[in-house]
């Protein structure tokens, strides 16, 4: 072989090695990421959720890449979303805030790891068979924010003690409305109040539910935590303020948004746990064997602009015990 051929034939080959190591090398995980709310309302809960994958060394676009598919509040959509992630075999689902998702997940695969983060009992709605021993392909965190509901109508009640009733507004196709509205009349009969129910399960349906309200003069209103609430907050605060009604509402971010109160756990927080044990399982962990976390801190914010605009006098005994107070 002449001495120009050989090293044209060298050349060649040395080029094609880097083609063939890069096809050696393993593909990045896929991550389905599946939420009953959509994209922009609910961006700072994505990146909270982006925050965990990063502080256990996962970034997207480097180590991992995620297959984002939103229900835009229609939880009709989610069993057509959910197939289509596992039909792109994903190495792991993950259903942040979203008991709804987490349920058709669940019944969408029994072998794809899948990863949630809710406000119920895991255990009483049956995702896993116990918190300290999942079992099956799914595990996650549970900010306990459904269970919180008596607590919140406790501190209702302690605002406005003579109104009597209360009216509490939940989303008929969240699967766990029914767990709050159980929990806030058992509340309100050991103190002698009478509960009436609305309910909301899209944008209009929203409003007309507050024009409602309004009718009916309500004095004490609870809106139940739930996705479609969360990414329709400003809403909320704004009808709440545009009918004058007091409203305890479920997280921080209602009370930022200019509504009167709110008592639950950090949702960003919640997100983030999603995405800390979604990098658990991408390391090789299995989630029968992963405890299901539970939240631990629980915040209490009064807006005083809205109470002062609302003309509502806060006792001194709440706010002393208020985590924060808008002024």
């Amino acid at each position: 072989m002449r001495r120009r051929e050989f090293m044209t034939l060298l050349g060649g080959a040395a080029a094609a090695w880097p083609l063939a190591a890069r096809a050696q090398q393993p593909s990045m995980p896929v991550i389905g990421y599946l939420y009953t709310g959509s994209p922009d309302p609910s961006a700072h809960l994505t990146s909270a959720f982006r925050k965990g994958l990063s502080e256990a060394g996962y970034t997207e676009g480097r180590d991992v890449t995620i297959e984002y598919r939103w229900a835009h509040n229609d939880n009709a959509r989610l069993p057509e979303l959910a197939a289509d992630l596992v039909r792109r075999q994903v190495a792991l689902l993950v259903t942040p805030g979203s008991s709804p998702a987490a349920l058709v997940a669940k019944a969408t695969t029994s072998t794809i790891p899948v990863i949630f983060s809710i406000g119920a009992d895991p255990v009483e709605i049956g995702l896993v068979t116990s918190l300290n021993r999942p079992g099956g392909n799914i595990t996650g965190f549970s900010s306990m924010n459904v269970e919180l509901a008596p607590k919140r109508f406790g501190l209702l009640h302690e605002l406005l003690p003579q109104a009597g009733r209360a009216f509490v507004l939940a989303n008929s196709s969240n699967p766990v409305a029914d767990v709050s509205i159980r929990d806030v009349r058992a509340a309100a009969t050991a103190v002698g109040w009478q509960i009436e129910v609305l309910t909301a399960n899209t944008v209009s349906e929203i409003n007309t539910a507050f024009s409602s309200l309004a009718q009916k003069s309500a004095a004490a209103v609870l809106v139940t935590p739930g996705p479609l609430f969360n990414n329709r907050r400003i809403q909320l605060a704004t009808l709440a303020s545009r009918y004058t009604l007091p409203v305890m509402f479920s997280s921080r971010e209602f009370a930022e948004a200019g509504g009167l109160m709110s008592y639950g756990p950090s949702i960003p927080e919640e997100f983030r746990q999603a995405g800390l044990y979604a990098a658990r399982v991408l390391k090789g962990e299995k989630p029968a064997d992963l405890p299901v976390g539970r939240a631990t801190k629980f915040e209490f914010v009064i807006n005083l602009q809205t109470a002062n605009a609302l003309g509502i006098e806060i006792p001194p005994t709440l706010l002393a015990r208020a985590d924060e107070v808008i002024e």
